[in-house]
């Protein structure tokens, strides 16, 4: 890795400040908002804090960053930047603490990539609690705002993977005043325009995109009144049912306000989100004057993070895959919201003129890399519309496919001058390019699309992820069947071939996933290997907060059809299917032979353990 070198264009001002004294240099006597973050402070538009501390500086506030505050000592880092005007603000990390912290095996990291020197130990566990509860202490009348991926996928009752129960809404253990969910822009600025018009904070319950905690409040016709924490807590099957219908309100265009009631006879009251964003106000959010670099107080110190996005361009937000395990959609929405491609261009040339570039852009996309522009083309059946998915089980008829806006964008960045190659780096969508449309013009653009982007912009390696092989497994995913992969590995190898390339494909696979057994991994294991893989990409499952699977793994039965579900749950259970992924290392064998003949599959012995074809990946 890089180690990060100072810039000397910039002066310390063009930073947000962390200290007291970089406050004053600015000249400042007072702060609107502090805000305090579990990461490092990396001025990128791929860090949330840096973007929400940019957006509010834009509006004109005073704003301060505090990153990775000591919470264990005399908490001089909670007071040593003084009280804001307006309220302190959280975010506690690009990711949930407890998968920061974790392993799928809840043994702790000994690293933590968005800390200086990949550090672990920096933040708390659940920073959203500890850091609220610190600040209401030293602070009791000043408001304290919630926001980030913790906060939001933990807004209700949720099942919590490190201490194996469940857990009522953040707001119940936080003290903080109000949670902001979702992508945070909206519903900051419009909190700090009400506060600039004298309303007062506690009067504030209706901001959208938000969620408070209260004593008592009046439902309406129209609010959503879910089962209660504690009805959750002694019957799953209750918690399985809240979830089908908060995925639900989450997908749809007009959604219903959420009640529940909570520990200590108190309701938590989530107010529906605001409407997608607008490429004009995404392109104002990615346009401001970030540095794209970490503070200058790390200048001896690798951030891991940064070093993977320094060169990278994201191009569109959100994801309608809507994945079981994945908390893209449910954190950054399931419509896609794009960045126009002046503002995605405009990013391109300030990276060509940081002076360690080298010409080459990492990764030129989002979640899912092939999604940009993509919509419905009648938008008011997505108005109506509350699927999980708009590609599952099959792709809508009314999904826009077209990826020409992506071909035409990667021809123009590929013109900008000091640029050698620009990469494809995030996860492509297969299923999409391999869609046959009505409209012969977007299968016309994909098909081009696959020989462009294997041709020209893949460095190397191409992420995919098929997660597994087994259709019974796969449509608990709601993933694709395999034979959609295996026809793309086709067309990649073709390409390959006749373009004299050696690139290679990677794909990614979960083991131990709801509805995954022992000999759904045996038959992973025999088809991968015919595939010509030696697979490396493979995790094990995590249940995360807010998940379809990690609902399942919880309450044992799939929400939207209450079917009693298997799930691997003890750590030999989890080993036992992980091993398949290795089958190829002779410290695994005994067990996967002596399994494969217990369920009586002499079958899948030879086919695993015969000599193999020199494999890839």
């Amino acid at each position: 890795m890089e180690r990060h070198a100072p810039v000397k264009a910039y002066g310390l001002e063009a930073w947000l400040p962390v200290t007291k004294k970089e406050v004053e240099l600015r000249g400042w006597d007072y702060l609107d908002v502090i805000l305090f973050s579990g990461d490092a402070y990396v001025d990128h538009p791929s860090f949330g804090a840096a973007v929400i501390g940019r957006v509010l500086e834009a509006w004109g506030l005073r704003v301060a960053i505090v990153p990775q505050p000591d919470w264990r000592g005399d908490y001089r880092d909670f007071t040593k930047l003084g009280v804001p005007r307006m309220f302190f603000a959280i975010s506690p990390g690009a990711m949930d603490s407890m998968v920061s912290h974790y392993t799928a095996n809840k043994r702790l990291r000994s690293d933590d990539a968005y800390t200086p020197g990949n550090r672990p130990g920096m933040r708390p566990d659940y920073p959203s609690i500890v850091y609220a509860k610190i600040l209401k202490s030293l602070y009791p009348g000043v408001p304290v705002v919630l926001g980030g991926i913790e906060a939001s996928l933990r807004r209700l009752a949720h099942y919590d993977y490190r201490q194996d129960k469940l857990l009522p809404g953040i707001l119940t253990d936080s003290p903080a005043d109000l949670l902001v969910y979702g992508m945070g822009e909206k519903p900051i600025t419009e909190l700090v325009r009400l506060l600039g018009k004298g309303v007062p904070f506690g009067n504030i319950k209706n901001l959208p995109q938000t969620a408070y905690i209260t004593e008592k409040v009046t439902a309406s016709a129209d609010d959503i009144v879910l089962f209660s924490y504690e009805e959750c807590l002694n019957d799953k099957l209750k918690q399985a049912k809240n979830f089908r219908i908060i995925e639900e309100e989450s997908n749809r265009r007009c959604s219903s306000r959420i009640l529940q009631h909570t520990a200590g006879n108190r309701i938590i009251v989530v107010n529906p989100p605001y409407a997608p964003a607008t490429t004009k106000e995404l392109d104002a959010w990615y346009d401001l004057p970030y540095t794209r670099l970490p503070h200058p107080k790390y200048r001896d110190k690798v951030i891991p993070a940064f070093d993977m996005i320094k060169f990278s361009v994201n191009i569109h937000r959100g994801c309608f895959g809507g994945c079981a395990f994945c908390t893209i959609s449910t954190h950054q929405g399931k419509q896609i919201v794009s960045r126009s491609d002046e503002s995605i261009l405009k990013e391109i040339e300030k990276i060509t003129r940081m002076p360690d570039f080298k010409g080459y852009i990492s990764d030129l996309g989002g979640p899912s890399a092939n999604m940009y522009r993509m919509k419905g083309n009648d938008e008011r059946i997505c108005g109506r519309c509350k699927k999980p998915s708009c590609i599952f089980p099959h792709v809508c008829k009314n999904l826009i496919t077209d990826h020409t806006p992506l071909l035409e964008l990667y021809g123009k960045s590929t013109e900008i001058p000091g640029i050698k190659k620009v990469f494809v780096g995030s996860g492509i969508r297969y299923d999409l390019l391999l869609h046959r449309s009505e409209n012969e013009a977007f299968n016309d653009a994909s098909r081009r699309y696959i020989e462009t982007l294997v041709t020209n912009h893949v460095s190397g390696r191409l992420k995919v992820a098929p997660e597994h092989t087994e259709k019974n497994v796969l449509q608990i995913m709601r993933k694709p069947p395999i034979e959609l992969f295996e026809k793309f590995k086709r067309m990649f190898d073709k390409i390959n071939v006749e373009r004299n390339l050696n690139e290679q494909l990677i794909p990614y696979f979960i083991s131990s996933h709801p509805g995954c057994t022992e000999t759904d991994m045996a038959e992973l294991a025999v088809k991968t290997k015919e595939m010509n893989f030696h697979l490396e990409q493979v995790q094990d499952f995590t249940p995360t907060p807010m998940t379809l699977a990690t609902e399942i793994y919880y309450t044992g039965v799939h929400p939207y059809t209450l079917e009693k579900i298997p799930c691997a749950r003890t750590k030999e259970e989890k080993l036992a299917q992980r091993r398949f992924f290795f089958w190829y290392l002779a410290e695994y064998r005994p067990q996967i032979v002596r399994f494969l003949r217990q369920i009586k599959r002499n079958d899948l012995i030879d086919r695993l353990l015969k000599k193999q074809k020199r494999s890839q990946g």
